[in-house]
């Protein structure tokens, strides 16, 4: 056995091996405590065998004693088993609260208790074996700790060791219990089309709140991410704070239970909704990976801990990600109606402002002049461009820009060569209407001739053409979940196997093509959570483009997701969602606080518009890595109606500050509100420079990070839509 695992396969006997690393095993007191980052997590086996949650929060002394597990009491009405805050628990005993698993045997037997059969520990993972008390269904539930930030991800591997095939009805990762209280506050985030990412606050209470998605995708109307915190804060950076995320692209369910007692429990995984999974003798299935993570710096500091694990761990090429080039979508400007010469007229506009990336969008493909038909039949459009693409990539590349393409791979328009040949390679139920949604429908990913082709297409165009950027849409939800070519008790498992096949395509995409980065889009920001972003460099959070509208768009976001990861672009105005008229300054300010894209119209664009465009992407240039890299401080948030709004970013290195202030509309001759930036070394002293706007004359031009953040900065912004960027930078001790 190697330095560094550690195996018991008995809950009597110890472990002998050299226990080093972040995670310990206590053989006496039988429990195991994972610490990383400023996080402790305690779990331990009870006598009966049990698995408990005992500590989840804030980092232990190593001397500090551990918690022992217990099993407490209750009434005829109220069970041990209910009460008992359980790592990962099946449907059996009496139990009432929401189960991890639920399994119904053929015999028609649906109960089932999990105790713990053995653990291994190698480095940052711990894998603990529990096992049915007389049936041979085993589950490994698998922890892996992030070093640096604490963030926990939580899985499960259940596997069928009988004789005979069963049916799971309820799969869930993990269940994340929280201490007894009575001021919890809840967030979340719901949203709709053009509305994404809208911040939900509600006390919790005893009872359950379910946020779910059962579109087959992760959906905008509510995201798989909580946080919860303790007591109602002041500010944004002080009280404890545990979140979570569940990295799955299909339906999804978690749900936030909380007891008389007032203990929490949040369990989250496949929606049950629809959901069956037969299992064969010998078969397994993985749940996907539940993320959960705690912070003592309040939702700020639990948002800036989960910006970084992502950015660090999760997206491709962490942890050393490229920026975010500065883009170019012709979508606004040409629709459907793209040509050779149109896009390279287009593409010389946007070379000359300092794009560094040229994206064709839709409309090159098939015979697609609108949304009613073309999708699925991925060939060049020999009238629009009758030498292939070759030409246009190469004019792209001699102007210094690389070049990206839309595509919408797992859809399919009725009005097609793909669905006329093969109008069972969709979702559906036979004999039953096919539900279309933007004149499409959607492809049955789960099939292994649709895996196929798709992959095939995707790779065949990416060998054939120096495609850098892929902007992969998604622009319906699943109608008629139906999987008629499969067995009849294996036909609801599509909604576990199309994803697993999404992300085997990207997977297999990345591998041969490692020069190609992908933007997962779905009518905006429908499919955002941290199981796609697994495989793609980038997110659209919303179609609406309104720069206004995109403040609070944009602040929900950076509640679960990081600024890095998140497109936004300045468009026309007035804008098309809105009607809402605002300044070239203030429409790309609004962009630059994510990645910053440009998708106006640029065939309209004065020579006044170029220039400006031209600056305020090199200024964008020059805070780049520090709003991508950095960490984000919410100093005025543009919730509840509010006329301000202030981000700070503040670079890795702590050396420099960038600062975004919005106004909305200017009211009574009110000034406007101080500013105050956080994280700041408190004796370094920093210069302030303004790169939109204009500061005071009686703003000093250097002071203390005391001073900044104590005494505040006031800023000038009157009128409507308004806004200015600066920046505070470390000067160097002489």
């Amino acid at each position: 056995m190697s330095v560094g695992l550690i195996s018991v396969t008995s809950p009597l006997k110890a472990a002998t091996a050299p226990q080093s690393g972040p995670i310990r095993y206590d053989s006496a007191a039988r429990t195991f405590r994972m610490d990383a980052g400023d996080v402790t997590y305690i779990l331990g086996v009870a006598e009966d065998g049990d698995l408990q949650t005992l500590y989840w929060g804030k980092r232990l002394r190593i001397q500090d004693p551990s918690p022992a597990p217990r099993t407490e009491g209750g009434s005829g009405f109220e069970l041990p088993i209910d009460v008992t805050p359980h790592e990962f628990v099946g449907w059996g005993g009496g139990l009432y609260v929401v189960p991890n698993l639920k399994v119904s045997f053929p015999d028609g037997n649906r109960d089932l208790v999990l105790h713990y059969l053995s653990h291994t520990i190698r480095e940052n993972t711990l894998t603990i074996k529990v096992k049915d008390i007389e049936r041979d269904v085993v589950v490994d539930l698998i922890y892996e700790m992030d070093p640096a930030t604490g963030v926990l991800a939580r899985s499960a591997r259940i596997e069928n060791r009988t004789k005979e095939a069963f049916t799971i009805e309820e799969a869930f990762a993990a269940t994340w219990n929280l201490p007894s209280s009575s001021d919890y506050q809840l967030r979340y985030l719901t949203g709709r089309w053009a509305s994404e990412f809208n911040l939900q606050e509600q006390a919790l209470h005893p009872g359950k709140v379910v946020l779910e998605s059962r579109r087959g995708s992760t959906g905008d109307e509510v995201n798989p991410w909580f946080a919860i915190e303790r007591g109602a804060q002041p500010d944004q950076d002080t009280g404890d704070v545990w979140f979570g995320a569940l990295a799955w692209s299909g339906s999804w369910q978690i749900n936030v239970e909380q007891n008389a007692a007032n203990r929490v429990r949040v369990t989250g995984g496949f929606t049950p909704f629809d959901f069956a999974y037969s299992l064969k003798p010998g078969q397994s299935l993985d749940t996907p990976k539940f993320y959960g993570g705690y912070s003592d710096g309040g939702i700020g500091g639990a948002s800036r801990l989960l910006h970084r694990f992502e950015l660090d761990a999760v997206v491709p090429q962490s942890p050393n990600r490229k920026l975010r080039p500065v883009l170019y979508n012709s979508w606004e400007a040409t629709g459907f109606d793209v040509n050779e010469a149109g896009q390279e007229a287009l593409a010389e506009k946007a070379a000359s402002i300092g794009v560094e990336r040229f994206v064709m969008d839709d409309g090159w493909f098939g015979k697609r002049k609108d949304d009613h038909a073309g999708l699925g039949d991925w060939y060049v459009n020999p009238q629009k461009f009758p030498n292939g693409l070759k030409p246009l990539i190469d004019k792209v590349h001699t102007l210094g820009m690389d070049f990206g393409l839309w595509v919408e791979p797992e859809m399919v328009n009725p009005d097609s060569d793909l669905y006329r040949a093969h109008p069972d390679w969709v979702l559906n139920f036979p004999g039953r209407p096919r539900t279309e949604g933007r004149n499409q429908l959607v492809l049955n990913l789960a099939r292994p001739d649709v895996r196929a082709y798709v992959y095939g297409f995707l790779d065949k165009l990416l060998t054939e053409n120096d495609v850098a950027f892929l902007k992969w849409d998604y622009n319906r939800n699943w109608s008629e979940p139906g999987w008629p070519a499969a067995p009849l008790e294996q036909q609801k498992q599509v909604y576990v196997e199309a994803v697993r096949n999404l992300y085997n395509i990207l997977a297999e995409l990345r591998a041969k093509h490692p020069k190609v980065e992908i933007e997962s889009c779905s009518g905006g920001g429908a499919r955002v959570d941290l199981g796609v972003l697994r495989y793609t460099d980038e997110v659209w959070p919303s179609d609406n483009t309104d720069p206004f509208d995109r403040l609070r768009i944009q602040n929900g976001f950076s509640y679960a997701y990081a600024p890095g990861v998140m497109m936004a672009w300045v468009t026309d105005s007035p804008n098309w969602m809105n009607n809402r008229s605002t300044s070239l300054e203030y429409r790309f300010l609004s962009s630059m606080q994510g990645g910053l894209g440009i998708g106006a119209n640029l065939n309209k664009w004065t020579p006044e518009e170029f220039a400006t465009a031209k600056t305020m992407i090199a200024q964008y240039k020059r805070v780049r890595s520090t709003v991508q890299e950095g960490a984000l401080y919410r100093l005025i948030s543009p919730e509840n109606g509010s006329e301000h709004s202030v981000t700070e970013s503040l670079s890795k290195d702590g050396r420099e500050a960038t600062l975004f202030a919005f106004l909305h509309s200017s009211q009574l001759g009110e000034s406007y509100p101080r500013i105050y930036p956080r994280g700041l070394d408190e004796a370094g002293e920093y210069s302030i420079r303004a790169l939109d706007g204009q500061l005071d004359s009686r703003i000093p031009q250097h002071a203390s990070g005391d001073y900044w953040m104590h005494h505040g900065i006031e800023i000038s912004l009157r009128g409507d839509f308004q806004a200015m960027l600066f920046t505070l930078e470390k000067v160097e001790a002489k």
